[in-house]
């Protein structure tokens, strides 16, 4: 009997994989190694129909023809967007691109994943909310995975109904010479902090040298204060936040001290819930997005609009 029913529910489960599928066509712009370690991975486990993967060198689109058969490698955008097949487009390419590409797909009317930054500032995503609604596009989603991490929609809930005193929260990584540290790296604790804790308004900041920072945010209910830093190793890179909420139990009765995990994966049972993409949050807003364009369900957490409080703040550092 035992042996039946775990005959069964592995069928359950393989066939619940098989019959996930999609029927529209799909392009990725660009072809970097955040888009190979974490993005392809995604759409390859889901059987993604991708036709088209668009990069900026002939020779980079001739190997990917040759590495990924059925699939066509281009360098003309407009190959893309003049393709009335291709429902959506993916984009992760050079952050300082990402506005230009991604107004010109939201203007061609389909839908949009854009790898953050989106843009480059506030004014430039609000631009992109304006095409979205101007030109029909029925879906926009920004890449901001830690939204969807299970640990941080696990904190979320956690979080409601609490009194709020304060947090802190540290981000600290090594050197980031290839980039904008603020846009590219930093836009991730930032949103952490608005997307836990609400819209904020800086305090205070202090700026330690040209890529690090401390910052003191006030939410609604709760005072934050932020490290960010690139100060430090890439071997070793960390992020931590602490949150206080009401009063410490210890001061009304005598206690031993516990930790209690919200969420750990479990690293010996090889399941796509164990693997890393989906514990940060990568195979959740990959497929929240495929859902979304296909019309199934998807409870999509990043639209354009939802990230205007991480750029605000990221506009008033930048000065």
């Amino acid at each position: 009997m035992i042996q039946q029913l775990i005959n069964r529910y592995k069928r359950m489960r393989t066939e619940r994989y098989l019959n996930e599928t999609y029927r529209c066509q799909y392009a990725f712009v660009g072809m970097g190694q955040h888009s190979l370690t974490n993005l392809y991975p995604v759409l390859h486990y889901l059987q993604v129909p991708l036709k088209y993967i668009c990069v900026t060198s002939e020779r980079k689109a001739r190997l990917i023809e040759r590495k990924f058969k059925g699939i066509k490698a281009t360098t003309r955008l407009d190959d893309v967007l003049n393709d009335e097949d291709v429902k959506s487009v993916l984009v992760a390419a050079s952050p300082g691109a990402h506005f230009s590409i991604a107004s010109r797909v939201l203007q061609s009317g389909k839908s949009l994943f854009i790898e953050k930054p989106p843009c480059q500032s506030v004014a430039q995503l609000k631009a992109l909310t304006a095409m979205q609604q101007a030109s029909g596009s029925r879906i926009a989603i920004v890449g901001l995975q830690q939204r969807y991490a299970p640990a941080v929609q696990i904190l979320k809930h956690r979080l409601k109904g609490e009194r709020l005193l304060n947090y802190d929260l540290h981000y600290l990584t090594g050197a980031y010479p290839e980039g904008d540290a603020l846009l590219d790296l930093y836009i991730h604790p930032i949103d952490l902090a608005t997307w836990l804790f609400g819209k904020a308004e800086i305090v205070s900041y202090l700026e330690i040298d040209e890529h690090s920072y401390i910052l003191m945010l006030r939410h609604q209910h709760i005072v934050g204060t932020i490290e960010l830093s690139t100060c430090h190793c890439w071997q070793d890179a960390r992020q931590s936040l602490t949150v206080h909420a009401g009063v410490p139990i210890e001061k009304l009765l005598t206690c031993r001290q516990s930790v209690e995990y919200l969420y750990r994966h479990n690293s010996f049972s090889p399941t796509i819930a164990n693997n890393s993409i989906y514990t940060q949050g990568f195979f959740q807003e990959v497929s929240t997005f495929v859902n979304a364009v296909e019309g199934k369900r998807a409870n999509v957490l990043t639209d354009l609009q939802s990230v205007e409080p991480t750029l605000k703040l990221i506009d008033k550092i930048m000065g």
